[in-house]
């Protein structure tokens, strides 16, 4: 018979277990409870398999488990080439032979860095590079051997599973959580030798109470129940969550090992959260949303935007036309915004849930729309608020930003003449190309030209419930640290404050800050999180591209409960090459120079 069914791989070296009487009144009972006879049990009722993967399908069919791949599964894991992938160790044993398995069925030139151990099990031997994580110092120096192995493995361009904590997750008590033990600095020297992408896997769930309450008396007691904690997962299904490949060039920014492991840690807890969105939106105008209107005829649309001046067609690009209007020259058309902002800000969890989203403001705003000449279709638009001539008329009041904000009116002292921009959209057809956001803020650019005295832009930018609590503040906190502009951020306050503090399962709060101090590290966290792979919203990014600055966030109850930050622009900070790009080069010189001969009268004034 072969060694796989005469070897005994579960032989525990009890102290006095060759005296029968004490193996039949305590060794044997002592197997029993640790799970220790039932696993060997199983394995020796195994069909003889000869490859790794083979071995392990037949170890989860026999015990009925089930593999689940949740999100984008491990579709980001390279058919070939070098690669590493590291999990965190949330069971001991199980999540073991389903990776081994699944990524093993997608190339099989896997090799796990594990537990010498499992060296004792005949099948697994081709797939395993055993390390002492028992043996303490002595153990460090005996791994070096098998960690170069590691190393030769990757270079070679073969695959590597790890899971870099050594040890089962359990309860951390200082975090008042499970999660894995700090991951070893030696995998963050591995990866550095290898210099290649690594994937990160999730893997939900934890082992329950007696495994913990165990460990809390000593840890050799935990590991003494992994193998009946194996046997809790007989019927059960273990689910793996793959992220994106974090490239070499991201990981060498990291100081050392040490940083290096820990920023792979976050991108690997961070998978937890992408089964925990924000929720489904509410309407904000009833329990039941409201029927949206029906669409305007488009024959009545077209004649109003054939009785606008000429002066008021701002850019056109084909049949693309962005003309500015007031509410009163366009009624037809003012409710087809109405109706296109309510059916696009629904699509993405936000909207009034009213039959259509029109305010008191939007007659005393000018309209900024997007206009498809040959399809008579209104294709997008932005409104505009002219805050001089709002602020002289109405007041405070008379701005949109107002009900989401307190200002101190010493703030538009400081900011001067500004434009609020906000009720932006693109109807969902057109979201596919760059190029109608491009053309609108080519509208925004040239209303500017005419209208040089308005240096400034600010208005609210959402982040809508479709992105999970945890993206929300990774964003909104990351901005507030980044906030550049104290003096005016004193001057405005949110009505609904929204607290930013994020908690990353799985990682301290000071590990996880060192990671996300800008925009650019915050992005790839939060394309990891959402399950549709979204990165920072496209509005934001565009606002943060031309400069635009954080002065606090507000959380609407009456926008189905969306995030908008009040972002500000100031052109003259704004970097030459952009405005020129939505002004034109004449019209950027035209407006610089305004702006400079403004200033020249301001100083002599003071003078």
């Amino acid at each position: 018979m072969s060694d796989h069914i005469t070897s005994d791989p579960f032989d525990i070296p009890w102290p006095l277990a060759h005296n029968p009487m004490f193996r039949t009144l305590v060794v044997d009972p002592l197997e029993k409870l640790l799970g220790v006879r039932q696993c060997r049990d199983i394995y020796r009722k195994l069909p003889q398999k000869d490859t790794p993967e083979d071995f392990c399908r037949a170890v989860l069919e026999r015990m009925n488990v089930a593999c689940e791949l949740e999100g984008e599964g491990l579709e980001h894991v390279p058919r070939q080439g070098a690669a590493i992938v590291v999990a965190n160790h949330p069971f001991g044993a199980i999540e073991g032979l389903v990776m081994i398995e699944t990524l093993r069925r997608i190339r099989p030139d896997v090799k796990v860095l594990a537990n010498s151990l499992l060296q004792r099990l005949p099948p697994l031997r081709e797939a395993l590079i055993g390390v002492d994580i028992l043996g303490g110092a002595q153990g460090a120096r005996v791994n070096i051997g098998p960690l170069r192995q590691a190393i030769r493995h990757v270079r070679e361009g073969g695959l590597l599973l790890t899971f870099p904590a050594g040890e089962v997750s359990h309860l951390q008590l200082r975090r008042r959580e499970v999660a894995d033990p700090p991951w070893q600095t030696s995998v963050g020297a591995l990866i550095r030798h290898c210099q290649a992408p690594v994937i990160p896997v999730y893997i939900p769930g934890r082992n329950g109470i007696l495994f913990q309450a165990a460990g809390l008396i000593h840890p050799r007691l935990r590991t003494l129940l992994l193998g009946r904690m194996l046997l809790r997962h007989q019927g059960g299904t273990v689910r793996l969550r793959g992220g994106r490949p974090v490239s070499w060039s991201r990981l060498a920014q990291c100081a050392d090992d040490r940083e290096r492991i820990d920023y792979l840690r976050l991108r690997t807890y961070l998978l937890a959260e992408t089964a925990t969105p924000a929720g489904p939106s509410k309407p904000s105008g009833g329990d039941v949303a409201q029927d949206i209107i029906s669409p305007q005829d488009a024959d009545l649309m077209a004649d109003e935007v054939s009785r606008l001046s000429q002066g008021q067609l701002l850019v056109q690009s084909g049949p693309l036309q962005v003309w500015q209007a007031e509410a009163g020259q366009i009624p037809y058309l003012l409710l087809e915004i109405g109706r296109l902002r309510e059916l696009t800000f629904r699509a993405v969890g936000e909207g009034t849930g009213r039959s259509f989203d029109l305010d008191r403001f939007d007659q005393n705003y000018l309209h900024l729309f997007l206009w498809h000449s040959e399809r008579h279709e209104l294709v997008g638009a932005y409104r505009v608020g002219c805050c001089d001539m709002l602020l002289e008329r109405f007041g405070k009041q008379g701005l949109y930003t107002h009900t989401l904000f307190k200002y101190r009116r010493r703030m538009f002292d400081a900011i001067g003449p500004a434009l609020e921009l906000g009720r932006s959209f693109v109807r969902p057809e057109y979201q596919k190309s760059y190029s109608p956001l491009l053309l609108l803020w080519k509208g925004i650019g040239r209303f500017v030209v005419k209208n040089p005295r308005y240096r400034v832009l600010f208005g609210p930018v959402s982040i809508t419930r479709d992105y999970c609590d945890l993206s929300r503040k990774l964003i909104a906190g990351t901005l507030h640290a980044e906030m550049p502009l104290p003096q005016l951020s004193r001057l405005v306050k949110p009505r609904v404050p929204f607290h930013a503090k994020a908690r990353i399962r799985g990682c301290s709060g000071e590990m996880a800050r060192n990671f996300y101090s800008n925009m650019e590290q915050v992005a790839p966290l939060v394309a990891d999180i959402e399950v549709q792979q979204k990165g920072i919203p496209v509005l934001l990014r565009h606002y943060l591209n031309l400069g635009g600055k954080l002065l606090t966030f507000n959380l609407d109850p009456q926008f189905s409960d969306v995030l908008d930050g009040l972002i500000l622009i100031d052109l003259l900070q704004t970097d030459q090459k952009t405005i020129q790009r939505y002004m034109g080069r004449e019209g950027a010189a035209a407006f610089f120079t305004y702006q400079r001969l403004l200033s020249g009268r301001r100083e002599a004034l003071c003078a």
